[in-house]
């Protein structure tokens, strides 16, 4: 069985990331223990790397690098076709970025709770997931 490849849109990823805790944690374990393959493209990175910097989260440099190196070496980084090929449009033009590289890496599942994605279900049958579901998908 190969391992699955999965999109994580940006609130998804930051949730396994910082809260080491919360209802997300499993994701970071899951992907640290090669149970999934997380997928990142340069704009997704672009925009965790953006919002890692907000000042409520009060990171300082090290933590910041920590937690890069907590999906880096355990993400597939893709590069997207340009043009991007044409797909359903989301309403929040900056989503459309994560149904982008989930087409063209091809992947298992793109996991999101951001409800201009999960709207999207039926363009997309069986790719746009929440969470909870994907977890029940990969146990």
């Amino acid at each position: 069985m190969t391992t699955p490849r999965v999109v994580l849109d940006t609130n998804v990823l930051l949730s396994a990331l910082l809260f080491g805790a919360g209802r997300l944690a499993w994701m970071r374990h899951a992907w640290q223990q090669g149970q999934m393959t997380p997928l990142l493209c340069n704009p997704t990175a672009s925009e965790l790397l953006r919002v890692l910097a907000y000042p409520k989260f009060r990171l300082t440099a090290a933590e910041h690098a920590a937690l890069l190196a907590e999906i880096l070496p355990h993400a597939e980084v893709m590069e997207l076709p340009s043009p991007w090929p044409a797909l359903p449009a989301c309403r929040d033009a900056r989503d459309q970025v994560f149904l982008v590289l989930a087409h063209v890496a091809g992947a298992d599942a793109l996991v999101t709770g951001d409800a201009d994605l999960l709207v999207m279900r039926d363009s997309f049958p069986g790719l746009i997931v929440t969470a909870e579901e994907w977890a029940r998908r990969i146990r």
